[in-house]
């Protein structure tokens, strides 16, 4: 019995073959990373990760109905996001507002994504894809679909860098410079939901945290420089991303459980360095009131 399991798990006869059938989940899976590594270090700072799980929803409930009425999933998927991330964009202005606006869309984008699935007659695994990933299920037009839209959010931060940067580290002063903090608020949430859109397609609604959340929060763990977390927020997800592909494909397991486990690992580890280094009094891991200290002193040269 725990040979069957552990066959399910990791089976890697016939590998190499295999590894030919995912070379586009593999460069679908490296562009995910790095969005996903750059825009969650964004999500952290802003305190959003509520909201990735509220845009995944009804990600998953424009994905769902376009299955249903045999159009393109991604395009619903993308539908979804956008619509959940401007309700939250243009609603939620404080924090509390936010996330009881989350709270309230979270349930009922999953009840209709739900109900989607359930009237949707066609195969099981294609239902089952949308909540938990699918590993090859990334074909020619997905991925030209996917890479334009990494490219749309990759250049709409590049663009937002710095203005985004101070917004977010320090709102109220970066308000009274004139930066245009609501505005930059709305396209973020624009850029959130595009990056979740393009996630759902690899790791699925229900674990899209893994790979816009995760990764960063551990990069915070171990630095409180924006310049290094971002890097290793961006190292941490391509290593949970590609390392899961390479792993499920020797299973009959959805991809997801690999991608999360990869991801919550490295969390661990960060944290454990993150708990050691702060005992040892390190200047990136120090008392909160150090790393606030770090946080002045950047907004201070954005100004």
């Amino acid at each position: 019995m725990t040979g069957d399991i552990w066959q399910q798990i990791f089976n890697y006869d016939n590998y190499g073959e295999l590894l030919f059938l995912v070379r586009n989940s593999l460069v679908a899976g490296a562009m995910l990373g790095l969005v996903g590594g750059i825009i969650g270090t964004f999500v952290m700072m802003r305190d959003l990760a509520f909201a990735v799980h509220g845009v995944a929803e009804l990600s998953f409930a424009g994905a769902s109905a376009a299955l249903l009425v045999g159009v393109n999933v991604a395009a619903g998927s993308l539908a979804g996001s956008i619509v959940a991330a401007l309700i939250i964009g243009a609603l939620g202005v404080r924090a509390r507002d936010r996330n009881s606006i989350i709270g309230v869309l979270m349930p009922f984008g999953l009840g209709l994504g739900v109900l989607f699935l359930a009237l949707y007659k066609g195969r099981a695994a294609n239902k089952f894809g949308l909540l938990t990933g699918q590993i090859v299920a990334v074909d020619t037009v997905q991925m030209t679909w996917l890479i334009s839209t990494c490219v749309v959010v990759l250049m709409g931060l590049c663009v937002l860098w710095r203005p985004l940067t101070f917004a977010s580290l320090d709102p109220d002063v970066a308000a009274a410079r004139g930066v245009p903090v609501r505005a930059l608020s709305s396209v973020f949430m624009v850029l959130l939901g595009l990056s979740v859109a393009v996630s759902i397609q690899v790791v699925g609604a229900l674990l899209v945290l893994a790979l816009l959340v995760t990764p960063a929060a551990a990069a915070m763990r171990i630095s409180a420089s924006p310049g290094l977390v971002t890097l290793l927020s961006v190292v941490f997800a391509l290593t949970s991303i590609l390392g899961g592909i390479l792993l499920a494909l020797g299973s009959s397991i959805p991809i997801s459980p690999y991608v999360t486990t990869i991801s919550f690992t490295i969390y661990l580890v960060c944290r454990g360095v993150g708990v050691l280094r702060t005992r040892a009094g390190s200047r990136f891991s120090g008392p909160p009131s150090a790393r606030g200290k770090d946080t002045r002193h950047l907004s201070m040269r954005l100004r």
